[in-house]
């Protein structure tokens, strides 16, 4: 009889190597099959190669999908501390940075790719890389995969195969075939954590600014989400970690045809009032001898102080105290929401993560299990749940691989009794 494994997983990323590690730990034979050439590629380039791998603020607002509190029992099982504990033991000692972002001691996402794949070779989990999936299926309750390098079996499989962000890093959407395959539904998939693309033609004379702000998303006239942080106009929109945060909405009401646009407010710790009073005091009290312009320079930066002038029908050379305080009601709304028209993201290719995958209805949140097909899990960005930016995707990452990994153990071992 040619040789069966407990769990194969299907994935040699972030979750899919924290899920052979645990499945081995617990006693379990394990193979991991990975399309790319080597492992850990999209955790490599996790934070500019510096690896932001959790966040000290954890809960139920800094996850999306169509369920959020999905993550719930899973987070009950595997959650920050435990995380922080498993690193610990492998070798990574974590340092905390602004916002209770973690990071390794080391700097690097190397040390962690590394350390799990030493984990790895100690259990003897073995690795396929360049496998080239054919198909899968399961008969009599085991799993048969079909690659270029032949037949493997099991007895349970974990789907780690990641969503469609970032293609040249193996999350390619390869892994939809099967999970349809399987009867599985998928929730609408699009880009999350991506930069935005504008309409307006004054997005050219702003590109390269930086400026401290909120922005406000909206679809159809209603808002559906803001953050505050640094905003990065760019010749083609808006960028930045607060725009990253909003992006999975915009995505998803431009699927669906809608208009979207974002509300830029550059001076979001003032009032309209307050906002006024200071424009009053640099035009009126202290403008003798300036134009609007020149009133204005100091305030916020010279190339977005003439946009907004502009925007709010103010000739940069006009007199200051000649301006009408309707005019500067214009200015102070522009200052505060600047609407800029969204047309597109900057897609999967420019996306961190992938919002939508498996539909959690169909999953157990205790064990990852699908509740269609017995002895087939699912873990990490393949699920419908996306985080925020902050170590969010990657904390999902280690707690549902190693929920899914210890669970398929537990499954395939009960199999062979």
């Amino acid at each position: 009889m040619k040789q069966i494994f407990d769990v194969i997983i299907v994935g040699a990323g972030a979750s899919g190597l924290t899920a052979g590690i645990q499945a081995a730990r617990q006693g379990a034979k394990v193979l991991i099959l990975e399309h790319m050439e080597k492992a850990g590629k999209k955790l490599l380039a996790t934070g500019n190669g510096k690896c932001n791998f959790t966040n000290q603020k954890q809960g139920i607002a800094y996850y999306r999908g169509k369920n959020p509190a999905f993550v719930l029992p899973a987070f009950q099982q595997f959650g920050l501390a435990e995380t922080l504990q498993f690193f610990r033991e492998l070798g990574v000692y974590a340092k905390v940075k602004r916002d209770g972002y973690y990071y390794p001691t080391s700097g690097q996402a190397s040390s962690l790719l590394e350390t799990l794949l030493m984990e790895c070779r100690r259990l003897k989990v073995r690795i396929l890389y360049e496998i080239g999936i054919r198909s899968m299926e399961q008969e009599q309750g085991i799993f048969l995969f079909h690659t270029k390098q032949g037949v493997f079996r099991s007895r349970a499989c974990i789907l780690a195969t990641g969503g469609k962000a970032a293609k040249k890093t193996g999350s390619d959407g390869s892994g939809i075939p099967y999970i349809v395959g399987f009867g599985h539904k998928l929730t609408d998939i699009v880009p999350a954590l991506v930069q935005l693309q504008g309409k307006p033609s004054f997005l050219k004379e702003v590109a390269g600014i930086r400026a401290e702000g909120v922005v406000e998303l909206y679809i159809e006239k209603e808002k559906i989400a803001e953050d505050l942080g640094e905003l990065q106009l760019t010749a083609f929109g808006v960028s930045g970690i607060p725009v990253f945060q909003v992006s999975r909405y915009a995505a998803y009401g431009l699927l669906l045809k809608k208009t979207v646009s974002v509300r830029l407010n550059f001076l979001p710790d003032l009032s309209r009032r307050q906002v006024m009073e200071l424009l009053e005091e640099r035009f009126f009290i202290y403008g003798e001898g300036k134009n609007a312009s020149e009133a204005l320079l100091g305030l916020l930066p010279d190339k977005l102080n003439g946009v907004l002038l502009k925007e709010s029908k103010i000739l940069p050379e006009k007199r200051a105290k000649s301006c009408h305080r309707k005019e500067l009601h214009c200015l102070a709304s522009q200052i505060q929401s600047l609407q800029i028209e969204i047309i597109g993201t900057k897609g999967f290719d420019g996306a961190q993560v992938t919002a939508g995958g498996v539909d959690t209805d169909e999953v157990y949140p205790e064990t990852m299990e699908s509740r269609l097909v017995q002895g087939l899990f699912f873990s990490g960005e393949v699920l419908d749940i996306d985080g925020m930016c902050g170590g969010y995707n990657l904390q999902w990452a280690w707690t549902s691989g190693s929920v899914a990994g210890k669970a398929a153990a537990a499954y395939a071992c009960s199999r062979k009794k």
